[in-house]
């Protein structure tokens, strides 16, 4: 799979999750240490309107938001709908081979993608859990993310702001739960 049909897809699969989730979900504690389901939904769009503001205007201004949440404006669902509008405008048809200015240095669209499209994935599962919907990741996102994850130093990956250390998968567990805990959550978590 190509970073931009991963990407589609997270944007799809994270998109599905959020209009499952009521009013009085959003509230609700997460597996995100500190982070309610609504702070999962500010940095996911936060970060998503961020790379399609690089895709489509080749700059943007990442303005961190403490909690998350608070960069939701109105309602959630319509507030995410439109990020992953502008975004999948933005990635649809883009030219993966173009070099461009990122926050880390200069890098290929495709390699611009790639974390955030398993980051969609990751973060779909943590919003479902919130609410008790299963959200199971593909073999091919799996195989996509140790592609991209693997070869980059694990002090670099396992840290507070990418992946927590990788955690003990119960026994039994499917290659989806495999992956989460590898991701560095508990794929038996569960709100209080």
């Amino acid at each position: 799979m190509t970073p931009d049909h991963v990407f589609l897809d997270g944007l799809a699969a994270f998109s599905a999750v959020v209009v499952q989730l009521g009013p009085g979900d959003w509230e609700r504690t997460s597996p995100c240490a500190g982070w309610r389901a609504l702070d999962v939904l500010g940095h996911v769009g936060s970060a998503v309107r961020f790379g399609a503001a690089l895709l489509s205007e080749g700059e943007a201004q990442w303005k961190p938001v403490d909690p998350p949440g608070n960069a939701v404006e109105g309602d959630p669902v319509q507030w995410w709908e439109s990020i992953a509008s502008s975004a999948r405008d933005a990635v649809a048809g883009t030219d993966l081979s173009r070099v461009f200015d990122a926050p880390r240095g200069p890098r290929s669209v495709a390699d611009g993608l790639s974390f955030p499209a398993l980051d969609l994935f990751v973060h779909a599962w943590d919003l479902g859990r919130t609410a008790g919907i299963a959200v199971v990741v593909p073999p091919e996102v799996i195989e996509f993310g140790h592609h991209v994850i693997d070869p980059i130093p694990a002090g670099q990956v396992r840290s507070a702001s990418v992946f927590a250390d990788e955690q003990p998968a119960p026994a039994g567990a499917t290659p989806s739960d495999a992956f989460i805990a590898w991701t560095g959550r508990d794929p038996q978590w569960s709100p209080a």
